[in-house]
């Protein structure tokens, strides 16, 4: 049996409450759990003591007998101060940083591009409207002395 530490959605509508269970991976998320292991209260602010609260000898415990968490309860346990064994925690979040990193800089390519394109099109319509007022200029000139 593959053992999974995830959160159970208690509470009621729009007032969230959570357990950390283990629960069997074939399990629903509200579903029958091998044992309550802790709570998340994520209405609490996050400086508050009892926002996150584990039982730390029982996680630890099934994190030793090979169970999964899930991404949500290994941040949990990540602030929490738990540790969990070949966790690429850490390598998720700088991919995901550098995935939006990567679209800001391409948003803020294209803006400039775009706004690159509405400067040159200024100058460009600017620069024709100059050019017509010469050329209606001149030819008040050429039209001036022939009427004398």
């Amino acid at each position: 049996m593959a053992a999974k530490i995830r959160l159970s959605r208690h509470g009621s509508k729009k007032r969230p409450f959570y357990w950390l269970v283990v629960a069997d991976n074939r399990s629903p998320r509200d579903g029958d759990f091998i044992e309550k292991i802790g709570t998340f209260n994520p209405l609490l602010p996050k400086d508050h003591a009892e926002r996150i609260l584990f039982k730390n000898d029982r996680v630890e415990h099934w994190l030793k007998t090979g169970a999964k968490p899930t991404e949500r309860a290994e941040k949990l346990m990540n602030v929490v101060g738990i540790s969990v064994p070949g966790s690429k925690l850490k390598e998720r979040i700088a991919a995901k940083k550098a995935i939006i990193d990567a679209k800001k800089a391409e948003e803020e390519a294209k803006k400039a591009a775009e706004e690159a394109a509405a400067k040159a099109e200024e100058e460009a319509a600017a620069a024709a409207k100059a050019e017509a007022e010469k050329s209606a200029a001149d030819a008040a000139e050429a039209e001036a002395p022939a009427a004398e």
